[in-house]
């Protein structure tokens, strides 16, 4: 069992490593938000899809679940999850957006206890009040032009929503399959992107970044992500995650220069000390409720 959780937590710490530097060529790839989008989507729904044909050995199921009531709202949570994301970061300054996205388990626990019967533990609803103070000190700090936190606190927060959505779904169907749902609502987004981009190659940064996260960046901690949750509970998966809420706004700062600011800097520490505590007592039980297996006598 601990060579099992080393393992998931090796491969969490890989997949957040890899993603880390996703905001940053976001920023560096200077598009718009219908281009952002359009790139995003449709270079990791072309990856993501293509996987899953080469991959799958359940294709006729796996795409018969895709289309019922439960899959398609799947794959529609995924597409407001790759839509508003990206949105987010072209017009919010990142901190804010990865500051609001980061409240995605609190999120899934309340969802799970309004959809799955899961039993909503008191110390959820103070995180959850905690994360929102937070967040909201965040929000009102100054960030250099760099657009406007409220619609970043918006953006995250829904896509916290679609995500927290989708895994329910996912804990609820677990025929789904993963890759087909995200890369299908991927396209989705990407094509709608695509219909309101008023040009694909117009720039004012570097065009070839946005090709790095669609088809290397995405594709890759989709997968770790994916295979980490199977050796490891999802709360230390959640955690090695919070990595990016700490280390994307800085790395953002180092690269192109954009400010937190104190506010800033004080709301993320509210937010990311308050998940880590809450994501370890998580762990913890978690850990606990697993059966121990006992030592065969020799």
């Amino acid at each position: 069992m601990a060579d099992d959780t080393n393992k998931g937590l090796t491969l969490a710490l890989i997949g957040t490593l890899v993603i880390l530097p996703d905001t940053v060529l976001m920023r560096l790839s200077g598009l718009g938000p219908a281009q952002m989008v359009a790139w995003r989507g449709l270079l990791q729904a072309a990856m993501l899809i293509g996987l899953w044909l080469v991959l799958s050995r359940r294709k006729g199921p796996e795409l018969s679940g895709s289309l019922t009531v439960t899959g398609l709202l799947a794959i529609a949570l995924q597409a407001t999850n790759a839509g508003l994301f990206a949105t987010g970061i072209a017009l919010a300054p990142v901190a804010v957006v990865l500051f609001a996205v980061a409240t995605t388990p609190l999120v899934s626990a309340v969802l799970g206890a309004l959809f799955l019967g899961d039993r909503l533990q008191p110390t959820t609803l103070a995180a959850a009040v905690l994360v929102l103070l937070g967040i909201g000190v965040s929000v009102s700090g100054e960030y250099g032009g760099t657009g406007s936190a409220w619609i970043g606190a918006l953006c995250g927060g829904l896509v916290s929503v679609a995500l927290a959505g989708s895994f329910t779904i996912y804990r609820a169907r677990p025929d789904l399959s993963v890759m087909l749902t995200v890369g299908s609502g991927a396209a989705i987004s990407g094509a709608v992107g695509l219909s309101l981009a008023p040009s694909m190659f117009q720039t004012d940064g570097y065009l070839p970044a946005i090709w790095v996260t669609g088809l290397v960046i995405l594709p890759v901690s989709f997968t770790t992500f994916g295979m980490a949750s199977r050796y490891t509970v999802a709360a230390n998966v959640s955690l090695v995650l919070l990595l990016e809420t700490v280390l994307g706004p800085i790395a953002v700062w180092a690269v192109v220069g954009e400010p937190v600011g104190p506010r800033g800097l004080v709301g993320g520490a509210v937010v990311v000390v308050t998940l880590a505590v809450y994501l370890w007592d998580q762990r913890r039980r978690a850990l606990r409720r697993r059966p121990q297996v006992s030592p065969v006598a020799g």
